[in-house]
Formats: structure tokens, sequence, C-alpha cells
């Protein structure tokens, strides 16, 4: 069988609900990989965040992260790092039209630098990984340098208002996704960035067509991914409007699904 790419988003599709890849799953990607075929991680996370997965599964392969904004290849210096940012007046003019929302906090990425609005514990467990650094206060004034991407975590029900607003007034700059249930988060990149994009630029560099790549994901910032793959999968466990345009839909992400998929797509020996 011709070699494919399988392109995979982490929280709520690689890993369990307990952030975990399963045994199944790590041994079948492994079984795949050994037959030819390659893989790669596609996520909203950061790298750092992103990088035990990447070590667990042994990969050689450039890696998207921030939805697109950010594609580099770990081990490959080679490779031709991709980092787009959002311009820093349009960050600050988004942060200035928040306060006429209901919100509980912003948050601006740098890479690995993080500028929370306010302090909060619980998104400090969320962004504190390694050796990352925090700064709090007012973004408008502490943030000097386009940042990498920006999360607005909304009041109860406002995220779909705040959407409104950003596709209203910033569409032509920005784009934005939501964080799935029960978080009320709009995460916010450059316009024209997507999983979709970043993983062209790998399967261009692989030299693996578009009709053999395989996707997974189970969320709103899958859909251009699941789209433009041959082969795009949603996760049983994902949101309505990606398992309408997805090829197949497969498994939950704590049922294997993954591994279930590429067994019978790959006809992949099975110990």
């Amino acid at each position: 069988m011709k070699p494919h790419l399988i392109a995979l988003d982490l929280d709520g599709t690689l890993l369990t609900d307990k952030k975990v890849i399963s045994e199944k799953t790590l041994a079948t990607l492994k079984q795949a990989e050994s037959e030819g075929h390659q893989i790669m991680i596609a996520t909203g996370r950061p790298y750092r965040s992103s990088a035990p997965f990447y070590k667990q599964l042994g990969l050689k392969t450039p890696i998207v992260n921030f939805n697109g904004a950010f594609v580099h290849h770990p081990i490959d210096r080679s490779w031709k790092t991709v980092h787009e940012t959002i311009d820093l007046s349009v960050v600050k003019d988004v942060v200035d039209a928040m306060q006429d929302f209901n919100f509980k906090n912003i948050v601006a990425e740098v890479m690995d630098d993080v500028y929370l609005q306010y302090h909060d514990e619980k998104l400090l467990d969320i962004f504190s990984y390694g050796t990352t650094k925090i700064q709090e206060g007012d973004i408008r004034k502490s943030l000097e340098v386009n940042p990498t991407s920006l999360l607005i975590q909304g009041g109860d029900g406002m995220a779909d208002p705040i959407r409104k607003h950003l596709e209203e007034v910033h569409a032509e700059v920005i784009e934005h996704r939501r964080w799935g249930a029960p978080w009320e988060v709009v995460e916010v990149i450059r316009h024209g960035l997507n999983k979709a994009v970043g993983i062209s630029k790998v399967s261009e560099w692989i030299g693996i067509p578009q009709e053999r790549i395989i996707a997974f994901g189970d969320e709103d910032n899958d859909l251009e991914m699941i789209d433009y793959a041959g082969i795009g999968v949603a996760m049983g466990n994902g949101i309505d409007r990606l398992k309408s345009i997805a090829n197949e839909v497969t498994l939950t992400n704590n049922e294997d699904g993954i591994a279930v998929m590429l067994q019978e797509r790959l006809n992949l020996k099975t110990t």
C-alpha cells in the first residue's frame, strides 16, 4: 500500500479524556509507521504542551501548533519554520472591544510566553508548562510584540456573541475558533491560517499527495483539516458539524477510534 500521511488532533482525538494515548492506539500508530506511513500532530496547543506526545510517538515529522500559526520541525533544522502572528494593533482593538462584553479573561501567547489579563489559578494550570514565562496585567500595556494567538474566555453564554462581533468587525484580519464544551473560550489567530494550511506544507515536503492524507479531529478547529484531507475522519465524540463534512465517522477518543479506523483502512497487521 502506498504511504499515507496521518494527521492527528490531540484533545478529544488522539488523547482520551484522561489526556493520555491509549496502548491500543499507540501500538496501531507504531505499526502504521513501520509499514511506511507518516504520522504528524496538528493541534491548537502550543508546542510546549504537545511535545510530550510528539516524543512518546517518536515522530520525525513537522508539527502544526496554534491551529496552523506555528509549524516547525522539532528535530530537522533544515525545515523552514512558519510562524504567522496577529498584528499588535488588531489585538489591542479586540481587547478594547471586549470591554463591552462579559468576559472572564484574555490570554495572549507569543510562542512560549504567556500574557494574562487577570490572575487565574485554573488558567495558570493550563498554560504553565516547563519554563513558560507568564506575565499578568492589562495586555494592551504589557504586550509589546505581535502574538501567535489570542484567547478570550467569555462569561456564561458569551462565546457566540463574542464570535459574532469578531466576524462582523475583524473578519478580514483574524480567524476565530471556539474551544469545546464546557469552555466559553474563543481562540483567535491571524487571518488565512488553519490546520489544513500547515498540513499542506508538510505533505508537500514529505511527498504524499492530498488524496493520501488521513486526518482525525473532533472540534470546530478541525473543520478545514477534515475537509482538506483525502480521508477526513470525525471522532464519535466530535461535533455534529464536523461529522457532516467528514468522509468517515469512527468511534470516540475513549474507544480507540483512531486505531479501529486505521487498522481497517490501511489493512494493518495486528498482533
